[in-house]
């Protein structure tokens, strides 16, 4: 008996893999959870296979379950393809996108490979700068789309999601213990403001370690243990970690990131666009602090 995959059913398991459970997958697929396990359940059933491990607090890909990812992703992806290049695409045109350095992944790929699936003629143009020019080319006119972090709701803004930031070292390094505090930072970053002014509130010496314009400068300086940065939790490179300081530290205040012009889209497909980035921010996960040496 012939026995065929169902798209839905792969999206859904697709979806549970890059988010790690039912619940986010749920969001980002705009569906309710108990529709996703229900696709799950009817994927499994079809297969005669369990695909994925529940046996533990969070949800793992079985053997058989690593092994159907990756024809999933493959089939997912030539359903889009095909629905995109066979059906009439009414919309072509460019959205100017300006998002900052440090909220760019994962998010941004992601929404603009599944944006391009459904509107192959329009050019997403990703500007990437800091929080204050990108207000200003906005407010001149120059993009469609802003995304900033900020520490509360700009005027006119959408916040669409919330990240704490975090002191952030060398891998297993010492930096942080010094005094007076070593900071790495480019002059136009906004959280250097909300860096000292923590530290000043503490009455915590500090010294700039090096002032550059350059993010790939204090990235590697902070890499090497001469100096500590702040970072939005989870944007930290492979060679950096999250400082468990035990309190030495000052704590850091939440930021917003906000979405500015989805209020005033002219076209349908800038408000596609703006909703991928809302639905891409709210799968985000958690990352947990790992505790410093």
């Amino acid at each position: 008996m012939v026995r065929n995959l169902d798209i839905t059913t792969l999206r859904s398991f697709v979806a549970v893999a890059d988010h790690g459970g039912v619940t986010r997958a749920a969001g980002f697929l705009h569906l309710t959870q108990s529709a996703v396990s229900m696709q799950l359940k009817r994927l499994e059933e079809l297969l005669g296979l369990d695909l994925l491990d529940r046996s533990g607090r969070s949800i793992a890909l079985t053997a058989s379950g690593e092994q159907l990812l990756a024809y999933a992703r493959r089939m997912v992806a030539m359903n889009d393809e095909v629905i995109a290049r066979l059906t009439d695409q009414a919309f072509e045109g460019e959205v100017i996108l300006g998002v900052p350095h440090d909220v760019v992944h994962p998010v941004i790929p992601q929404v603009m490979q599944r944006f391009n699936a459904s509107y192959p003629r329009v050019n997403v143009n990703l500007c990437t700068s800091n929080t204050r020019e990108l207000k200003a080319e906005f407010a001149r006119g120059k993009m469609d789309l802003i995304l900033t972090t900020e520490t509360g709701a700009g005027e006119g803004s959408e916040t669409i999601h919330q990240m704490p930031l975090r002191w952030v070292g060398a891998v297993n390094g010492s930096a942080w213990r010094q005094r007076p505090l070593r900071l790495g930072f480019c002059r136009k970053c906004i959280f250097r403001t909300e860096a000292t002014a923590a530290l000043d509130a503490e009455g915590a010496a500090w010294e700039m370690a090096l002032d550059s314009d350059s993010d790939r400068t204090v990235e590697a300086t902070v890499s090497a243990d001469l100096a500590v940065g702040v970072l939005l939790e989870g944007t930290q490179p492979p060679h950096q970690e999250l400082i468990d300081h035990g309190g030495t530290l000052p704590e850091l205040p939440v930021q917003h990131i906000n979405l500015y012009g989805a209020e005033k889209v002219r076209a349908p497909f800038v408000e596609e666009l703006a909703a991928l980035i809302r639905q891409g921010f709210a799968a985000m996960r958690p990352v947990p602090l790992r505790a410093a040496s």
